[in-house]
């Protein structure tokens, strides 16, 4: 018999780093889940991603067990990253706070593909590049379409 899902909980901790202080430790605490094989597990799964924000989904269930899925970083830090700054800018349509290639946005594109609702490449890139435009990062070259 499947067990009943009571609900879902949403985090984004950093790969290899989740600790039971906050934020982790009361949002599992306040369901009853046992915080501390959360943090081993999710430690466990992301020892490659040191640092990485990670985006995961947390269901729990009536028995107080649960199931996560760890989702792909989001897009706006792996911009930062290969834009190599700091945060986005405060008024994207007057200050730009740098710049990425088609070719960097494709490749994010395709790390991200999996955690979009598009099914093609283009779409994807899309996406990608109306979120840089959105964080004041400018596009570089010709778009490859």
């Amino acid at each position: 018999m499947a067990k009943e899902v009571l609900g879902y909980l949403k985090l984004q901790i950093k790969g290899n780093e989740a600790k039971p202080s906050p934020p982790v430790g009361p949002a599992l605490g306040s369901k009853g889940l046992n915080i501390m094989e959360f943090c081993k597990q999710f430690n466990a799964k992301t020892q490659d991603q040191q640092g990485v924000v990670l985006p995961v989904l947390i269901t729990y269930y009536t028995d107080k067990s649960f199931d996560f899925v760890i989702k792909t970083p989001p897009a706006p830090i792996l911009l930062l990253e290969a834009s190599k700054a700091k945060s986005g800018s405060p008024e994207p349509n007057r200050n730009k706070i740098g710049s990425v290639s088609w070719e960097q946005v494709k490749k994010i594109a395709e790390t991200k593909m999996s955690d979009l609702n598009c099914f093609e490449l283009n779409s994807a890139m899309s996406m990608v590049a109306g979120t840089a435009r959105s964080m004041g990062i400018t596009i570089t070259g010709q778009k490859p379409f």
